[in-house]
């Protein structure tokens, strides 16, 4: 693997109003000196954008106070022509590639926000890295996306390895990150961009996703609605802390794969893909009764906060699977880091940030 120097560097990071997007920038401007972030998101309201207005007020804020510079632009990667003048005027050297469309259960219902972002969006993010000069002129030194869990599919697995085959995904999302890897790769081979997925296992914390089961869990809960655990609670899921999930991209970027030879003796392309999870799944009912402790304990629910009769046990969704968890040997060989911020610890955190973000806009 080739070492990268972020110190200096122009980043691109799209996505760069979402939950991992704006945490990842937010680091990269902590730990780096001088380096030059460029921001691209299209604000879409398929989530609360205040959420994203907050976030990014909070980089803009970090901004004033380091050596590093933020530069936010709204658009949409799915329109070549802004990533194509883009990367012409930015000219960045290392790109993250975090923006797509979430969500498995929406993408049975609106299948064309996926195709436009996730497919035709990265293959502008490659195109863009491709023409950014060749070999040790390119002007991309490390292309680094957001691959998912979900390519997995219905893995009978205990645990999920990226040497298991992923072709067979029961949701269009779940399609769509699989496909971002078979282009990645082609692209790798084809031009020579380095080039790293990373697959995300359940991300949560602060300032996450409404859409994820966390958050929508504790909307319901404060309105005093019944909330549906699928697969009667048994479903596992690997849940990972923000924290740790920025932790392993920013390692992740300063390493780059290089061309090696395969196992027939030719080049292989400069390509990687890494598990970024804990290894370590929770049944969703265990998951729920730590949550609404730990809301209880934030005075976001009441003391006597009665969990059992807003709890409904019911079959599994559409699209969904029974169990996810993430083995993460590589993860820990090539860059000797392991997840560990524990589940009670993360849904402490998320519950303080909710009861003062809520507050504050009341």
């Amino acid at each position: 693997m080739k070492e990268i120097s972020v110190e200096g560097k122009s980043i691109l990071v799209t996505g760069a109003a979402g939950f991992i997007g704006a945490n990842l920038i937010l680091k990269l401007l902590k730990d780096f000196e001088n380096i030059k972030i460029i921001g691209i998101d299209n604000m879409n309201s398929y989530y609360d954008v205040s959420i994203k207005e907050y976030r990014l007020h909070q980089i803009e804020e970090l901004a004033k106070s380091v050596s590093g510079t933020f530069r936010f632009i709204k658009a949409d990667i799915a329109d070549k022509k802004v990533i194509q003048a883009l990367f012409t005027l930015s000219k960045p050297e290392i790109v993250v590639n975090l923006a797509a469309q979430a969500g498995v259960r929406y993408s049975i219902i609106e299948p064309d926000a996926y195709i436009e972002t996730n497919l035709k969006g990265f293959y502008n993010i490659l195109e863009a890295c491709r023409h950014s000069g060749e070999g040790n002129n390119r002007g991309v030194k490390h292309l680094v996306y957001a691959s998912s869990s979900s390519v997995y599919g219905n893995s009978r697995k205990k645990n999920y390895s990226i040497e298991d085959k992923a072709d067979y995904p029961v949701s269009l999302y779940a399609a769509t990150k699989k496909s971002n890897e078979l282009l990645a790769h082609a692209y790798s081979k084809l031009y020579d961009i380095p080039s790293t997925g990373l697959r995300f296992f359940t991300v949560y914390g602060p300032a996450g996703r409404p859409d994820m089961a966390y958050f929508s869990f504790t909307k319901k809960l404060l309105s005093d609605q019944v909330i549906q655990l699928f697969n009667y609670g048994n479903c596992k899921r690997d849940f990972t802390y923000i924290d740790d999930a920025v932790e392993g991209i920013e390692r992740v970027i300063q390493k780059a794969p290089e061309k090696r030879d395969g196992a027939d003796g030719l080049p292989a392309a400069p390509y990687a893909i890494y598990n970024i999870g804990n290894g370590n799944p929770v049944d969703l009912i265990n998951f729920v009764d730590v949550l609404q402790q730990e809301l209880i304990r934030a005075k976001v629910l009441p003391e006597n906060f009665d969990f059992e009769v807003h709890k409904e046990l019911t079959s599994m969704q559409p699209g969904d699977v029974e169990v996810t968890c993430a083995d993460i040997s590589e993860l820990e060989r090539d860059f000797g880091f392991r997840p560990s911020i524990p589940l009670r610890t993360g849904l402490r955190r998320f519950a303080q940030w909710y009861k003062d973000f809520y507050q504050n806009k009341l």
